[in-house]
């Protein structure tokens, strides 16, 4: 059985693979450093290592989860690649969204089975393998990328993670604020990722397109581009107050007495912005309190929200 006719008789569409190995899909190894190496099992073929080959057919027939040895004595772990192992190594058109951001998108956003979610832009396939999971095969998932080069490499991944093709999964090759209209009419979807270099451009078109109550959610890499965004929704007016944040992962070297914070750590890869969208026509209160000293001063040239559009700080908020 290949697998993609393990995919299409899997209703889950998961990604998610069990029983013996076959030909024709991937697995990792791993040997005694850590070093890790994704290879799709053909039979007949071999691995060359630097410790010597593995004859696929060793590994052909067997449960996951056991070690190998090469022809000149190395050891490896034999395992189908976790989601959160497989973006991290798979081919790239783009920057992928790690693992630790992809969980807070698929968490914060409320990605639910059978919800609709607008992705923009699709980059290399990382986040959309995250987000049809979570969908499932009664969500749908509809890609905006501008570039086809970085189409073509995410339907190349995506397809391999899945096995075949996943019927909750529309990629539309073009502008989201020209295309969204057309794919994703307005009012009919509930969740929009933004993966973009200016996802301010697009409030007014993913306003239209959300339900009342549905959540945004911006992914960028720098404090002026968390800046713009945060400004530009609060500015809009029909928008919840937007939450900014990011997550820094530190992992631990525990061994005996020896228990410490590992040298290396996962830290800035972007931040993250999420706000709801009210029902229209419903302005969204604004915060209790005035803002920083100089924050909308004479230097700031940025959007402003409804009721400080006026020349200054000054401007009277909307608790007086």
């Amino acid at each position: 059985m290949s697998p993609k006719d393990h995919a299409a008789g899997d209703d889950s569409y998961s990604g998610v693979r069990r029983g013996p190995l076959v030909s024709g899909e991937w697995v990792r190894l791993v040997d005694g450093k850590g070093r890790r190496h994704n290879i799709c099992l053909q039979a007949g073929a071999a691995f060359h290592t630097n410790r010597g080959a593995i004859l696929h057919d060793e590994l052909i027939g067997r449960d996951e989860g056991f070690s190998v040895t090469s022809s000149s004595g190395g050891e490896y772990l034999v395992f189908r690649p976790l989601l959160s192992e497989f973006v991290v190594s798979m081919p790239r058109g783009a920057a992928v969204v790690y693992p630790k951001d992809a969980a807070q998108i698929v968490a914060m956003a409320d990605i639910f089975p059978g919800a609709r979610v607008v992705e923009a832009g699709v980059g290399s396939g990382a986040l959309t393998c995250s987000l049809l999971r979570a969908v499932g095969p009664t969500g749908r998932v509809s890609s905006y990328e501008r570039r086809e080069e970085f189409a073509d490499v995410a339907r190349r991944n995506v397809t391999q993670f899945f096995g075949g093709d996943h019927p909750a999964w529309h990629l539309t090759v073009g502008d989201l604020v020209e295309a969204l209209p057309e794919g994703d009419p307005a009012g009919t979807v509930d969740r929009v990722v933004l993966d973009m270099l200016a996802p301010w451009e697009c409030v007014d078109a993913v306003a239209d397109a959300l339900v009342p109550g549905g959540v945004v959610v911006a992914y960028v890499a720098t404090t002026t581009q968390l800046a713009r965004t945060v400004e530009t929704l609060r500015a809009h007016g029909e928008f919840t107050e937007p939450h900014p944040w990011e997550t820094l992962v530190r992992e631990w070297h525990v061994e005996g007495l020896a228990v410490r914070p590992s040298h290396k750590m996962n830290g800035h890869t972007g931040f993250l912005v999420t706000a709801r969208r009210m029902a229209p026509g419903n302005p969204a209160p604004r915060k209790k309190r005035r803002p920083a000293p100089g924050a909308y001063g004479e230097d700031y040239s940025g959007p402003r929200p409804l009721d400080l559009a006026g020349s200054g700080d000054d401007a009277p908020t909307s608790d007086g």
